[in-house]
């Protein structure tokens, strides 16, 4: 279904970023197995699919650079990033990272200090920092991969985790896209999940970025 906030989205990408002489728009995203899409295919990665989105509405985007690992850390992203070689700064730059974190059991005060350094250096990237957005960390407690374990567990360290990204980035100022309560909807649409059982599906992820698009008019 078409959100009617689409065409005040592709209003903001235009009005807020200046780029009037660009012919693509570039696009960063950072994260792990969510971001690079663990169990679907290409075209069904989150990152992929809003880049679709936004081209068939006539806003014409590079594909874009994906930095992420399943099973990478807030420290692991962040030692990735330090070997990476930056040409350009983006467009666009997204953030989703934490699941790794809160599933090892890691400390939740060495994360808030380690997304931090990452929100810092994804804001760096980014040609604006109106155009840096965070989404929340799903909840796989909501998945078949959690069925013999305490999922009211899980979901209530999720949302510390998220709790502490959220104020992270109320304090930079970065736009924060809650998807959390999306995940949870797993619980009862197995469409929803990947099939390992684990990761979101395409569905889910196009789900996500129906509400990325429609809190982009803010």
């Amino acid at each position: 279904m078409k959100s009617k906030f689409i065409p005040i989205l592709l209003f903001f990408l235009f009005a807020s970023c200046k780029y009037n002489n660009h012919t693509n728009f570039s696009y960063l995203a950072l994260g792990d197995s969510y971001t690079i899409g663990e169990g679907v295919d290409e075209e069904n990665r989150y990152p992929n699919i809003l880049v679709q989105e936004l081209t068939k509405q006539g806003v014409n985007f590079n594909n874009p650079r994906i930095i992420a690992k399943t099973g990478w850390t807030t420290d692991e992203l962040n030692d990735s990033l330090k070997l990476s070689v930056f040409n350009t700064k983006y467009d666009y730059v997204s953030l989703l990272i934490g699941v790794n974190n809160q599933y090892r059991g890691l400390s939740s005060y060495i994360f808030e200090k380690e997304f931090t350094q990452l929100l810092s250096r994804s804001i760096n990237y980014s040609k604006n920092k109106s155009n840096v957005f965070v989404l929340s960390i799903p909840d796989w407690g909501s998945t078949p991969f959690a069925d013999k374990r305490n999922k009211i567990a899980i979901s209530d360290s999720i949302d510390v985790f998220n709790q502490l990204i959220k104020k992270v980035c109320f304090e930079n100022n970065i736009k924060f896209i809650d998807i959390t309560d999306i995940s949870r909807e797993a619980e009862l649409n197995s469409d929803l999940i990947a099939g390992d059982s684990l990761h979101p599906s395409g569905i889910m992820y196009k789900k996500w970025i129906d509400k990325i698009l429609n809190e982009w008019k803010i």
